[in-house]
């Protein structure tokens, strides 16, 4: 088990009080608090070294230079990247998914031919690719999940054929937490002759990631989620794909030369990566995968078991309050739930009032939410620094909103 006390003094907002309360922050689903390692990267970034990048040939600009593609070199050990190349620093999971979308899809996707994706999916890895669709003439299909929401597996041989150009799918759902069986889909995919992208923006945060092992084609994440900076986030390719690809956004920096009626490209990474980069943000997302590596993904995920599988059994045992989703033992951090018919956002405004903060509606997840026959939920996730008295607190708070409820 984590220290986690170590790790909450890592924290500084959460020593904090609102509404004259302790803070329990139970919404790093959405995003993840900093901890001093990643703010004082970021501020000495600013006060000691801050210059653009790639382009100057003075001591500041070499130095901010060095700082950020540090950053990559981390990023791309983190997940286990082949080269350096193939890690793009974009602003978040949902402009990651939007490039491949737009510089691979449209490349690659034509009349007749299909997308499938899950019945689970944020709405980041559903619309780039109705969008995608639209336009071409192709068609989505969805990998149905069950009403626990689990997804169904046996289903991927009545689904993958010859038209399907891609698969695109997460590694945790945000709303229900359930980890999906990763590597059988990628394996299932990729025989089946489809491109294969993982939404880790929920996974990567949370788990050990390997996408050589994977042997997936994208990854997308946030940098946000797992303890670094809003503003940045990765995509990670496979060399031979992104050399193939036309650039996402045309500017300074990922061209080689410009002439008045034509341009050729910069190598790779920096053919993805148009304008002025988010330099600080990649400092900070570097600090943050320092700070995730000294504690060790496997430890993170071990954690967030524990302590999921503890405050679902502490929620359960409140009346009138139902939890979507898997097992436990089958799913990450994240709890969704339905308590007593009281709007979720009653649920999260009482909560706050207490001190808690947990997300409300339908966390960009609409079509799940219909699937389930809900119009919303109220979600409880937790990351390194939440304890198990947080989640008996959870269950107490949940317990006098019902009986402040029921008296009005």
């Amino acid at each position: 088990m984590l220290d986690t006390e170590r790790i909450r003094a890592d924290f500084p907002i959460l020593s904090r009080r609102v509404h004259d309360k302790p803070l329990i922050f139970l919404d790093s689903a959405a995003s993840s608090q900093k901890p001093r390692q990643v703010l004082e990267a970021m501020d000495a970034a600013y006060r000691d070294c801050y210059a653009n990048v790639h382009r100057g040939v003075y001591c500041l600009s070499e130095e901010a230079t060095r700082c950020y593609e540090d950053a990559r070199d981390k990023v791309a050990s983190f997940i286990n990247a082949g080269a350096r190349e193939e890690v793009i620093f974009t602003r978040n999971t949902t402009e990651a998914i939007n490039l491949v979308a737009y510089a691979w899809g449209r490349a690659n996707v034509g009349p007749g031919d299909r997308v499938m994706l899950t019945e689970m999916e944020h709405h980041s890895n559903i619309v780039p690719w109705q969008i995608l669709v639209a336009e071409k003439g192709a068609e989505l299909v969805y990998l149905p999940i069950t009403d626990d929401g689990r997804l169904q597996v046996e289903r991927l041989d009545d689904l993958l054929d010859e038209r399907v150009k891609l698969v695109a799918f997460t590694i945790m759902s945000n709303v229900l937490g359930t980890i999906n069986p990763t590597e059988e889909i990628v394996r299932r995919a990729r025989a089946a002759g489809a491109v294969v992208l993982l939404d880790g923006a929920q996974g990567t945060p949370h788990m050990p990631i390997d996408v050589q092992a994977l042997d997936c084609d994208f990854l997308a994440f946030s940098a946000h989620k797992m303890c670094g900076p809003s503003g940045s986030g990765v995509l990670y390719g496979r060399k031979e794909l992104l050399a193939a690809m036309p650039p996402f956004l045309g500017g300074g920096d990922m061209i080689r030369r410009v002439g008045l009626y034509e341009s050729t490209w910069n190598e790779l990474p920096y053919k993805f990566e148009a304008g002025t980069p988010p330099i600080v943000e990649a400092i900070g997302l570097g600090a943050a995968v320092d700070y995730l590596q000294a504690i060790g993904m496997e430890n993170v995920l071990a954690h967030e078991h524990a302590t999921a599988a503890y405050a679902m059994e502490r929620l359960l045992a409140v009346e009138g309050l139902a939890i979507a989703g898997p097992p436990a033992e089958q799913r990450g951090g994240v709890i969704a739930f339905t308590f007593c018919g009281i709007h979720p956002h009653d649920i999260a405004h009482l909560l706050d009032l207490e001190g808690i903060a947990v997300r409300a509606g339908h966390h960009c997840a609409q079509p799940l939410h219909q699937r389930l026959g809900l119009v919303a939920t109220a979600r409880a996730s937790f990351y390194i620094y939440n304890t198990p008295q947080e989640a008996d607190q959870l269950a107490a708070d949940l317990e006098k909103v019902a009986r402040i409820l029921r008296k009005a």
